[in-house]
C-alpha cells in the first residue's frame, strides 16, 4: 500500500518527508486523507511535511511524562546557548570592487536556492535562456534576478531591470499587476513569471515571487518549562536611562525569575549608548568613556539572579565596526563582564532548548521604513514581516545601513527560525508571522531631543518573555 499511495501523490505532484509519509499511512484511508488535507493547505509546496499537515489537520502531541521538580534548589545551572552562526572570529572581508561583488554573488545565490524551493518557481530559467528567440513563443517565463533598478515610465508604468550571473532583463510592471502597488527594493532578489514581448524581448509581469517563509513554519511543543526574555536598547551612559525602572524589573527578576522558570535574557543591541554615534551626543552623556559606559552595565547585569544565562549582542551605538555582519564585542569590553555571559555577533542564530532564535539589532529599519511604503517606526513587526519576505535582515543597499563584503552573505535568513528578535526602533511588539514569533524588544532608555524633534514616543520598560516549550509570550511592565 505505502508504493501506491506515494506514486499515487507522486502522479498528482506532490512529495512526501519521511514523518508526513510514516502519518498519512497510519490513517484508516491514507490516499483520501493526504488528498483531502493537501486540498485544504493554503499553498501547493512541492515536499510535504508535518508542518503542512499540521496546519490543517489535528495533529496530537505524544504524551509527555513530567519529572516533580524537586525543591529546595542551591542552585539554578546555567542553560546552554548554542551559537549556531554569527561573524565572530569568521570574517573574511576584502573591501575591494572584487570582494563586494563576491558578496552579492552569494547573496544571490543564496535567495535564488531559497526560491527554487518553492513550487510556483519550478521551471525557472536564467535570464540568459529566457532572452534567447525561442523562448518568445512559450506562455509563460519563470526567472529569478536581483533588482537592479526600478524607474516609472511617462506613463506611469513601473519597470524593472533584473540581472543574475547570465544578463539582465527589463521587466515591465502592467498597472493592473498586483506588483504595481509593491515595493521593489533595489537589491532584493525576486523571481518573476510572466510572458516575454516578442516586440522587444521584456518580460510582461504576471506575478512577482518572494523567497519568504513557508506557511505553517514555526514552534511545536515540546516539553521545555524555561521562559526566555527579551531587552534591548539599554543605553547605559545616557542621561535618559532609565534608572528607576530598571531597578524596578531588577526587583521583579529577584522575586519571580525562579517561579517563572526565566532561564535565559537576550539583549539584541545598543548596550551602551556610546560615544560619536550622533552630532552633540556628549551633551546627553553621564559616562563620556565608552569603557565606563560598558562597565557600569556590567555591575547592572550582576543584580540579574543565578541562573540566567544573558546573551549580549552590539548594536550601532556599542564598540564594534559600524558594518554589518558585527562581530562581538572586542576583548577590551567583553573582558569586563562575568564570563556567564556569552557576546555574540549581530546578527546571530541561536540555540536555546530546541528553539532556533534570530537576533538581530535592526539597524536596517531605517531603510525599510523609508522604502517600503506603509511602514513606520510605531510598528516595527511589519518591518519584520518585509524582511521574512525577502529572507534578507537588509535587502536594500547603498541606504543607511552599512554592509562588510564578507565572503559570505551573513544577513541572509537561509533558516527559518522559531523566534525573530529585533531591537532599535525603542518600540515593543509582539505578533506572529506565518507560525514565526516575532518579538520587537522594548528599550530602558527614555525619549530622547532627536526623538523629540521627530515626535517619536517610545515605549520602553518592557520586558517580554516567551515560553520555550509552548511559545506563549506575555510582557512585563515597569
Amino acid at each position: 500500500m505505502r508504493n501506491a499511495v506515494v506514486e499515487a501523490l507522486a502522479n498528482d505532484g506532490f512529495l512526501l518527508d519521511q514523518e508526513a509519509e510514516e502519518f498519512i499511512l497510519g490513517q484508516p484511508s491514507p490516499l483520501q486523507f493526504a488528498r483531502q488535507a493537501i486540498s485544504q493547505l493554503p499553498y501547493q509546496p512541492l515536499v510535504v511535511t508535518m508542518r503542512d499537515l499540521r496546519t490543517v489537520v489535528r495533529v496530537e502531541a505524544p504524551r509527555l511524562e513530567t519529572v516533580p521538580r524537586q525543591e529546595p534548589l542551591p542552585s539554578r545551572r546555567l542553560g546552554e546557548v548554542e551559537v549556531l552562526k554569527d561573524i565572530t572570529s569568521r570574517s573574511d572581508c576584502l573591501a575591494t570592487v572584487e570582494g563586494f561583488a563576491r558578496y552579492f554573488q552569494d547573496r544571490f545565490a543564496s535567495l535564488k536556492g531559497l526560491l527554487l524551493r518553492r513550487r510556483d518557481m519550478l521551471g525557472a530559467i536564467s535570464i540568459q535562456r529566457a532572452m534567447d528567440p525561442r523562448k518568445l513563443q512559450a506562455d509563460e517565463v519563470k526567472v529569478i534576478g536581483m533588482v537592479n533598478e526600478v524607474r516609472e515610465t511617462r506613463s506611469g508604468e513601473r519597470i524593472v531591470e533584473l540581472e543574475d550571473d547570465t544578463g539582465r532583463m527589463t521587466v515591465m510592471v502592467p498597472k493592473d499587476s498586483k506588483a504595481a502597488k509593491d515595493s521593489i527594493l533595489q537589491d532584493e532578489v525576486v523571481g518573476a513569471v510572466g510572458r516575454m514581448s516578442r516586440k522587444d524581448r521584456k518580460l510582461i509581469l504576471k506575478e512577482l515571487i518572494r523567497p519568504d517563509v513557508p506557511f505553517g513554519s514555526g514552534m511545536e511543543v515540546t516539553d521545555s518549562t524555561a521562559q526566555v526574555a527579551f531587552m534591548s536598547d539599554v543605553h547605559v551612559g545616557s542621561n535618559t536611562f532609565l534608572e528607576g525602572r530598571w531597578q524596578s524589573m531588577m526587583a521583579w527578576l529577584k522575586e519571580e525569575a525562579e517561579e517563572l522558570d526565566i532561564r535565559y535574557i537576550v539583549i539584541p543591541g545598543d548596550c551602551v549608548d556610546g560615544v560619536g554615534v550622533f552630532p552633540d551626543q556628549e551633551e546627553e552623556l553621564v559616562i563620556e568613556d565608552i569603557i565606563d559606559q560598558y562597565r557600569a552595565l556590567a555591575e547592572k547585569l550582576k543584580e540579574v539572579p543565578d541562573g540566567i544565562r544573558i546573551v549580549m549582542q552590539p548594536g550601532n551605538h556599542d564598540m564594534v565596526r559600524p558594518a554589518e555582519p558585527q562581530p562581538a564585542l572586542g576583548e577590551e569590553a567583553a573582558r569586563l563582564f562575568d564570563s556567564s555571559i556569552l557576546q555574540v555577533g549581530n546578527p546571530a542564530y541561536l540555540r536555546i532548548e530546541g528553539r532556533t532564535i534570530l537576533s538581530y539589532h535592526g539597524k536596517s529599519f531605517d531603510d525599510l521604513m523609508s522604502g517600503i511604503k506603509g511602514l513606520s517606526y510605531s510598528q516595527p513587526i511589519k518591518a519584520m514581516e518585509e524582511m521574512l519576505k525577502r529572507r534578507h535582515l537588509a535587502p536594500a543597499y547603498g541606504g543607511k545601513t552599512p554592509f562588510a563584503p564578507e565572503r559570505r552573505d551573513y544577513l541572509v535568513i537561509d533558516e527559518v527560525p522559531d523566534i525573530f528578535v529585533t531591537g532599535h526602533v525603542h518600540g515593543a511588539g509582539v505578533s506572529f508571522y506565518n507560525g514565526v514569533r516575532l518579538i520587537n524588544a522594548s528599550t530602558w532608555q527614555d525619549q530622547t531631543s532627536y526623538q523629540r524633534r521627530l515626535n517619536f514616543v517610545p515605549e520602553p520598560a518592557k520586558l517580554t518573555l516567551v515560553h520555550l516549550g509552548t511559545g506563549r509570550p506575555a510582557v512585563a511592565e515597569f
